[in-house]
């Protein structure tokens, strides 16, 4: 599948007589006006719509506190954990197209890594949300930052609160540079195509003085990668650390060593879906069918069924441990995830995760841009179900009977996670207005070796 040869009159699946000028107008032109802008007023709205949502769940959290949620004395991990993990995970993804894909060379990459970065930007901000609140104290969340300060805190290193600040902290500025610094070739483009003085500058100082010459362009290769390296670890890591705050408790239905890398599977696995969602809400809304291709659209959607197989596996094997070990607690949690008041989430998850996603395996799917969305969306909702599933069901069955009980989320859960769509959506939406989703530049070299190749195979 990966050495499938290129098809005739593509180059890294774009068209080889694309020319120079054609990319830049198709990249940079939406800078300046947006070819639906109607339908990006709409989604500005909608973000805005849900970002006031947010405000107000948070207003309310703030106000009276955490018991708004409906996290009980049995389910002490509620929407909090299972929307940090959720939100944390569909970041992988971006690290991933934009890291580890620029480290194996593979040049259909140029066209996505720049949205890629940007969801992961966003999705992290919303993860990083959900720690601070659930403090209930979230003006103090400084205290779990390693800082010298005259009182002699330090954090408690065997807290999650700590787990969650360094992982979140440390994804936040990497992602960060890693955006920036990539960009920084087309800011200084943007800059020179700019026609209005605060477009120029504006450009410009995002630019860093950038004038393209051959100690900048090694420059910046040189620092792209090494954000690459340090960048591609963390995807591991943080999934893997995330995981470890269930792995390590002492609660039934948690004890398996398949966590980690059923946790890496399966954060891909939602990122890859956002990003599918993604570049067909762009290709459409910035007219960009040209750069964002149906043979992108079909290697997303391999991306999709690889990983998504992957979590499947997680499925069977987090079926099969319990039985294996003979267990009765542990037996008796898992058929509380399948035939328990909380069974929907389970069957939703298998449903989406894998009954849904074996509609990829047809190419007609993975290039339709309307089949391949709806995919992705029912992949998204199902990764959800799953962080539901693996969260609550084995919170309410604690080895104690007495201690049994059920969770039920209030208004105030939904509203926030609602609302946190609104604090991806946006941003996001200012940075499509503002900023190129293209990476230009990429593109172009990439068409420029790809015509070399096929004249010199011609001579």
């Amino acid at each position: 599948m990966a050495n499938e040869p290129l098809m005739p009159g593509t180059a890294h699946f774009l068209a080889l007589e694309l020319s120079d000028q054609e990319v830049s107008r198709r990249v940079f032109g939406p800078l300046q006006q947006v070819v639906r802008k109607n339908a990006w007023w709409w989604l500005f709205g909608i973000g805005l719509a849900l970002l006031m949502l947010y405000v107000v769940a948070a207003g309310t959290l703030l106000w009276r506190g955490v018991g708004v949620w409906g996290n009980n004395q049995t389910v002490n991990w509620g929407f909090g954990i299972i929307n940090y993990i959720w939100w944390l995970g569909i970041g992988h993804a971006g690290t991933f197209i934009s890291a580890l894909l620029l480290l194996i060379e593979r040049p259909w990459r140029h066209t996505l890594n720049r949205l890629a970065e940007l969801m992961t930007l966003m999705a992290v901000i919303c993860a990083a949300l959900y720690p601070i609140l659930h403090l209930g104290r979230p003006w103090l969340f400084y205290w779990t930052m390693p800082y010298p300060n005259e009182m002699g805190l330090w954090p408690q290193y065997k807290s999650p609160t700590a787990w969650d600040m360094f992982a979140v902290i440390t994804y936040l500025l990497v992602s960060m540079m890693f955006l920036f610094v990539g960009a920084i070739p087309d800011f200084a483009t943007a800059r020179d195509r700019a026609q209005r003085r605060g477009a120029q500058v504006f450009y410009g100082l995002l630019a860093l003085g950038w004038r393209g010459s051959q100690r900048h362009w090694a420059l910046w290769r040189r620092t792209t990668r090494v954000l690459a390296l340090l960048a591609i670890p963390l995807v591991f890591g943080v999934s893997s650390g995330y995981s470890f705050l269930m792995t390590m408790g002492v609660q039934s239905g948690w004890h398996s060593t398949l966590f980690p890398p059923y946790f890496v599977a399966g954060a891909v696995f939602s990122g890859f879906s956002l990003v599918a969602l993604i570049a067909i809400g762009l290709r459409w809304l910035l007219g960009i069918e040209v750069l964002i291709t149906a043979h992108h659209l079909d290697m997303l959607g391999r991306l999709m069924l690889a990983t998504g197989w992957m979590t499947a596996y997680g499925y069977l094997v987090d079926l099969f441990i319990p039985f294996y070990s003979g267990e009765t607690h542990e037996i008796d949690v898992l058929m509380a995830r399948m035939t328990g008041p909380d069974a929907w989430s389970f069957w939703l998850a298998v449903v989406c995760n894998v009954g849904v996603l074996q509609a990829l395996w047809w190419r007609r799917v993975r290039q339709n841009p309307k089949a391949l969305a709806s995919v992705a969306l029912a992949v998204l909702i199902g990764m959800w179900a799953e962080r539901y599933m693996l969260l609550i069901p084995p919170q309410t069955r604690d080895h104690l009977i007495s201690a049994w009980g059920q969770y039920a989320p209030t208004f105030f859960d939904w509203s926030l996670f609602a609302g946190s769509f609104g604090v991806f959506l946006v941003p996001f939406s200012l940075f499509i207005r503002w900023l190129p989703m293209v990476s230009a530049f990429e593109v172009k070299q990439s068409l420029h070796r790809e015509r070399e190749q096929r004249e010199a195979e011609d001579d």
